[in-house]
């Protein structure tokens, strides 16, 4: 009888490189792969206006490798690619506004430098196992409710079309070259380490931080716009599954929750779990309302059937260890 081999059974010993690697989800894959016993190295550029953070690893960084490089440098990526086992390919350009201001560099960042690490992979280390976080946004503005993978993809701005053609650089180097990737298509990912600063990752994340800073949350639209979020922790384990599991290659999979709200009741839940705090609902900013998509959510069966995953912490339980993060690590995000 063959043995059913865990995620543990995967990555113990592994080598294993990410990309964006001092970001938001790529810390906190990290400390999970050093968990199960992985030999990690990151790799991130540091660019100010994205999610890396030093301090995201402060306590963990005497047990890997960290590389300070930019994911557009070929020369850089045809070395760091060699003798890995997994590459997590978190590296991107997150902010949609961003892309509206400065196309050209979400351009290079989200398709030119994807086509690198996927030629890297190609040239220096075809048997290496990628996962690629692309994003529910391709979808646009959604046709019906919950989105599945079959939805039409129709961005609604050029974050979205760059993101959309990162995707499927990966599924075509799957298919035609047999560098096995998958991509997952992630929905709200918050929690511990992501950017609060500003709303470049998220916008739960300037909620987070004007909630502690004891300034309203600002809600655009009338705050009816439903939305389904996935804790980090949720977020991690998928992207194991997707790397661990055979048939994953070349699929793509939702993100997905189980709970759907609206962002006044969310705005309306966070306050609760502060223990104070205010918001209000303004008009939509002009640059924004073209490129909103209304209601969202996902739906998660293919990769709940596939790769047996589902999301395990409640959108309460992670809004209330967010918070307590960030309460404490306050100057550390601000």
């Amino acid at each position: 009888m063959s043995q059913i081999l865990t995620v543990a059974d995967y990555f113990a010993g592994a080598r294993v490189l990410i990309t964006g690697g001092l970001g938001f989800i790529g810390a906190n894959l990290a400390r999970r792969l050093l968990d199960l016993g992985s030999e990690v190295t990151l790799v991130d550029s540091l660019i100010p206006e994205y999610g890396g953070n030093l301090h995201n690893i402060i306590d963990i960084e005497h047990r890997l490798r960290v590389n300070i490089a930019d994911v557009r440098d070929e020369y850089s990526m045809n070395h760091l690619v060699q003798n890995k086992d997994y590459l997590f390919n978190l590296a991107g350009q997150t902010s949609h506004m961003d892309s509206m201001r400065d196309p050209y560099t979400d351009l290079e960042i989200n398709c030119r430098a994807q086509l690198s690490i996927l030629e890297a992979c190609h040239k220096h280390n075809p048997t290496i196992k990628l996962v690629y976080a692309s994003t529910r946004q391709i979808y646009g503005k959604p046709d019906y409710l919950p989105v599945d993978e079959r939805h039409l993809l129709h961005p609604t701005d050029v974050n979205g079309i760059n993101k959309m053609a990162g995707e499927w650089y990966h599924i075509l180097y799957n298919n035609v070259y047999g560098v096995r990737a998958c991509a997952l298509r992630l929905t709200n990912t918050y929690g511990p380490r992501m950017r609060v600063k500003d709303a470049r990752q998220t916008f739960l994340g300037i909620w987070i931080k004007n909630l502690l800073d004891g300034v309203p949350i600002q809600i655009w639209g009338d705050g009816m716009q439903i939305r389904d979020f996935t804790y980090v922790d949720d977020c991690v384990e998928a992207l194991l599954l997707a790397a661990s599991t055979p048939s994953a290659h070349g699929q793509i999979f939702n993100l997905g929750s189980d709970e759907t709200i609206n962002l006044k009741n969310l705005a309306a839940l966070v306050v609760d779990i502060a223990g104070g705090g205010s918001y209000e609902i303004i008009p939509f900013p002009s640059d924004r309302k073209p490129i909103d998509i209304g209601d969202y959510y996902g739906d998660y069966r293919f990769i709940q059937g596939r790769l047996g995953w589902r999301p395990q912490v409640s959108l309460r339980e992670g809004l209330a260890r967010t918070i307590a993060f960030y309460r404490e690590n306050k100057p550390f995000y601000w």
